[in-house]
């Protein structure tokens, strides 16, 4: 592999990366209110761009004002308000080099009721976490199973937020199917124990996934991206593998493949880590079965670290050490001896403190 395929440029839809380097999206906890992020949560995303990130997402955004937030202080972009407040963001980004994309997701049985202004948790089955809240110490609440009216109305959240993100001036819309989320608790049969269409088969537990990025496509314009995040870890019991083998994921990834989406973003915990009991990673699984761009995401922190994630994916994205370091870009350019920094280190990204 060359050594300058990090800084070579991608073809991205109609977009031209200048390099293979992105910020990935990351929960954030940062709106003091009206849903709308600090100052220097912004000020963060356009510094990135202007140091060198090729791509920028935005923390997760929130689908709905009934049951998808999961955390305090999350972000929404439903409200003119909120659209207004991306809008600079945006054109900053673009005028610095990057393309933006605005990540959105549903929390599903990971929303801490509470925090949500109907006071309910909504997911595919009745089936709480195991592990405890880590914002509250207590266990999560067993999850009211979604009705059709209940799908319905989610698809619509995620379906105006994207509209949402189209007016404020996003380059794309991401899809989160990742991390035991809404979408992902739908993929995974273990948190999908439905007898309908939504459950049983790979296929029927893909619908939901599929609802969603077809309602979104018919509201994006033409020149923009849609993109869609898959991972086979979630942020509660991680132990469990929340696909079965090795077939199903390819053969969702298959599915997945045959959406109008433009790319994939796979989040690893580890890139370099087997799959499935398999000598393969999870990229080189994704990559046989898709001609789609792959982004890749995971333990991702020196130029040998994200040259190697490039060897199945195209895009390497990074979240902890672009997060604590906005050189970071620059930095593996220059081949320096950088830190693989551990999660508790992120831990700023949920705080009150400005960020770097």
């Amino acid at each position: 592999m060359s050594s300058d395929l990090l800084f070579s440029p991608f073809q991205l839809k109609s977009f031209t990366l200048r390099n293979r380097l992105g910020v990935a999206p990351m929960t954030r906890m940062s709106s003091p209110g009206d849903s709308i992020p600090r100052q220097d949560v912004f000020d963060f995303l356009v510094r990135r761009a202007e140091n060198g990130a090729s791509i920028v997402y935005t923390e997760a955004i929130v689908t709905d004002y009934e049951s998808s937030q999961g955390y305090p202080r999350q972000s929404r972009m439903v409200t003119q308000k909120q659209i207004d407040a991306w809008s600079s963001v945006v054109e900053d980004i673009r005028d610095h080099g990057g393309i933006s994309i605005m990540q959105m997701f549903h929390c599903g049985r990971m929303a801490w009721p509470e925090v949500n202004p109907a006071e309910r948790s909504i997911a595919p089955s009745r089936i709480a976490p195991k592990q405890l809240n880590p914002m509250t110490g207590e266990a999560y609440p067993l999850p009211e199973e979604m009705s059709q009216f209940d799908i319905d109305h989610v698809i619509n959240g995620f379906v105006e937020t994207a509209k949402g993100a189209v007016l404020a001036g996003f380059d794309g819309v991401e899809i989160h199917g990742a991390h035991g989320y809404l979408i992902n608790q739908f993929l995974s049969s273990y948190s999908n124990q439905r007898d309908d269409s939504y459950g049983g088969s790979v296929e029927n537990r893909f619908r939901f996934a599929r609802e969603v990025i077809d309602a979104v496509a018919l509201v994006m314009p033409e020149d923009r991206l849609l993109t869609f995040r898959v991972s086979n870890w979630g942020i509660a019991d991680m132990e469990v593998s929340l696909f079965d083998s090795a077939e199903d994921w390819q053969q969702m990834i298959g599915l997945l493949v045959r959406t109008p989406i433009d790319a994939i973003s796979l989040s690893t915990y580890n890139f370099k880590d087997k799959a499935f009991g398999t000598d393969q990673t999870m990229s080189q699984l994704t990559r046989e079965v898709t001609p789609l761009p792959l982004m890749i995401c995971g333990q991702i922190y020196d130029r040998k670290s994200a040259e190697e994630a490039l060897e199945f994916a195209d895009i390497a994205l990074s979240s902890k050490s672009i997060l604590l370091n906005p050189n970071w870009v620059s930095d593996v350019r220059d081949g320096k001896e950088l830190p693989l920094h551990k999660s508790e280190e992120a831990g700023v990204a949920y705080t009150d403190k400005p960020l770097p």
